[in-house]
């Protein structure tokens, strides 16, 4: 048998093999690539149909139980309690109610989403000042928690006497009981940037402007969203909240769910309640699509 032809400029007593022709891929790496990428491929599309099909099995074993609620454990006089979904669906989201419900949901988003953005701009404000300093974050961050400990119920009939009782009062209530989580998650990712990322600027001596802007923000920008995620959520919250102490006006979502209530009219009751929920799992996940197209994923892995 001969030998393989070897490289004979290599060192001395050595013997390595002659490599093939340059530039010619070697056919078992390509086969394994492509094998690879459609695993990939595969393990990216099956994590989406489980990441659909999940959400989907929790639905129809909620509705279930729903229907076993209504038909198996309710008399059929007290079916109002909790009336089957096709006629929560029939009497209530389609029914004759459906338009003034659908034009609260569109005043008590209006409320919701204005209270969400001056919370944003004063909460994000907020925190750039507390980390500039620490003195400053002693004295400021303080106040922040006991805005989050207040009963916010306690102080909305003080609210509707500082404001009146109509949409500025709402705005009002969606500010205090969705500025805290800003106020956090914007200071906490203000605080992580990375040490080394840090030392690396200050051997330029950029100004507080330029590291705010260039380094702070763009790291902080995860928790930032993070923080209007879940502010966004409040804030529905305390539009419904201000509806039901505030009822002059035009109604929002809020008073009707209260009138619906005081005249037992199960099946618009839960329509409206479907509806305010549904308002603020919009709103939560509008937020959440918006980080992603701006920051992008990586930060969830």
């Amino acid at each position: 048998m001969s030998a393989p032809e070897t490289d004979t400029d290599a060192t001395p007593g050595v013997r390595t093999p002659k490599p093939g022709k340059a530039g010619t891929p070697d056919p078992g790496s390509t086969t394994e690539l492509a094998v690879a990428a459609r695993t990939s491929r595969r393990g990216r599309s099956r994590s989406k149909a489980v990441g659909v099909a999940a959400p989907l099995i929790v639905l129809a074993l909620v509705i279930g139980v729903w229907y076993l609620v209504s038909y198996a454990v309710l008399d059929p006089g007290r079916r109002f309690l909790m009336p089957p979904p096709h006629q929560v669906v029939t009497d209530g989201l389609l029914g004759d109610a459906a338009q003034a419900m659908w034009e609260a949901l569109g005043r008590t988003a209006t409320v919701a989403l204005t209270g969400l953005a001056i919370a944003a701009v004063i909460g994000i404000t907020w925190a750039v000042i507390m980390s500039q300093s620490r003195l400053m974050e002693n004295a400021l961050f303080p106040y922040a928690v006991v805005l989050q400990c207040v009963p916010i119920l306690a102080l909305v009939p003080l609210v509707g006497f500082w404001f009146g009782f109509g949409f500025s009062a709402r705005v009002f209530v969606c500010v205090l009981i969705s500025l805290f989580p800003i106020v956090s998650n914007t200071l906490f990712g203000l605080r992580s940037v990375d040490r080394q990322m840090r030392d690396l600027f200050a051997l330029h001596h950029p100004s507080r402007l330029t590291i705010l802007r260039k380094l702070e923000f763009p790291a902080a920008m995860p928790a930032i969203f993070a923080g209007l995620r879940i502010s966004a959520g409040l804030s529905v919250v305390g539009a419904i909240v201000g509806d039901f102490f505030f009822k002059q006006g035009n109604p929002g979502i809020g008073i009707l769910i209260d009138n619906y209530r005081s005249r037992l009219q199960a099946e618009e009751l839960f329509a409206s309640i479907v509806l305010a929920s549904l308002l603020g799992v919009a709103v939560f996940w509008f937020f959440g699509w918006l980080g992603n197209r701006i920051v992008g994923r990586w930060y969830q892995h």
